[in-house]
């Protein structure tokens, strides 16, 4: 169980939290004592397959607009219950018009590609600043080429061509994964992931999503409308396209530093019966509480001229996004680090 930013946590399976006055209480028969946490600190859960939430917790959060997220034993999404909507309609309005209009929604998803890789050249500029030699080299000629596409980026005048150059850049970025973290390997393999790398940076981008789609949500935005990765149905499309900026800096830094300083330990994963890596309890338990303490660290938003937590981070952008689409702002301000 871990508590932080107003997010309650809980992984570990045969635990169940129940409703008692206004607090929630957290029981596991192996855990003696008595351990509750006041509501009020509390503005989402996020729990495990295997933990047991009650009906009257149920019942309060969705009275008290309080989200509660599931997530597979890997750290998959599973499913989110919260309570009446919130915002304003015609923001949501908005954003389908500007999901029909061709000229805005290619203008959105360039901001967006625009600042991951922006954020990819960061990263990677700041780990060539501690390379040497021939890995220091490539490290900045790979950053040199996300600069190009940058440019490129800017001119595509169309979504499929968008698509292509961002394509193109992950692929060269993830296969220079060995330059990054040298021992793992090059290249994303996910739904399994197939080794211990591709398993923490999965479960990192399953935290990110939580907190992404809760901070839509949180604003009055429809995360199944988005505009880089288009609808389709059970798809939180506006939260993929979020996503996309902050997972470079937030998720894949967290992850190459656990790996580079060699904090994932071979107990923290195991074969999966699926085909695949998966983490252990221990694993979880472990990458969890990295996450949260990683969550505290406050970045510049070079948009607002202002550091902001990590876990602030979502809810900020969210909310940019809004201000966007009610003209409060010509353009969609994607977060860059400075």
């Amino acid at each position: 169980m871990t508590e932080l930013l107003r997010t309650l946590f809980v992984t570990t399976p045969g635990t169940s939290l129940h409703l008692e006055g206004d607090t929630v209480r957290i029981y596991h028969p192996e855990r003696p004592g008595r351990h509750v946490l006041p509501l009020v600190r509390i503005e989402q859960l996020v729990v495990w397959k295997g933990v047991d939430v009650s009906n009257d917790l149920l019942l309060r959060c969705t009275e008290d607009a309080r989200g509660v997220t599931w997530l597979s034993r890997n750290g998959r999404f599973l499913g989110r219950m919260g309570g009446a909507q919130t915002g304003n309609p015609l923001v949501r309005l908005e954003q389908t018009r500007a999901y029909d209009d061709p000229d805005r929604r290619l203008g959105i998803a360039q901001a967006i590609v625009a600042g991951k890789l922006h954020n990819y050249r960061q990263l990677l500029l700041r780990i060539a600043r501690d390379a040497t030699g021939p890995r220091q080299t490539d490290i900045r000629a790979l950053a040199d080429q996300h600069a190009e596409a940058l440019t490129a980026v800017a001119a595509s005048s169309s979504l499929t061509e968008l698509l292509g150059i961002e394509g193109m850049a992950a692929r060269s970025y993830f296969q220079a994964m060995p330059l990054l973290a040298p021992g793992v390997p090059p290249g994303r393999t996910r739904r399994p992931p197939q080794d211990p790398f591709n398993c923490v940076l999965s479960f990192g981008y399953g935290m990110l999503r939580v907190a992404v789609v809760g901070a839509l949500e949180h604003v009055g935005l429809d995360p199944y409308i988005g505009y880089l990765h288009g609808v389709r149905s059970g798809k939180p499309s506006l939260a993929l396209d979020l996503m996309e900026e902050l997972r470079p800096l937030l998720v894949d830094r967290f992850v190459l530093t656990l790996f580079n300083r060699k904090r994932i330990l071979p107990s923290h994963t195991r074969s999966d019966p699926a085909g695949g890596i998966a983490l252990t309890e221990d694993g979880r338990a472990f990458v969890l509480g990295e996450w949260s303490k990683a969550r505290e660290r406050e970045w510049k938003h070079t948009g607002l001229d202002r550091d902001v937590p990590a876990g602030l981070l979502p809810v900020v952008q969210a909310r940019l996004f809004a201000r966007y689409l009610r003209g409060d702002q010509p353009a969609y301000t994607p977060w860059v680090a400075g």
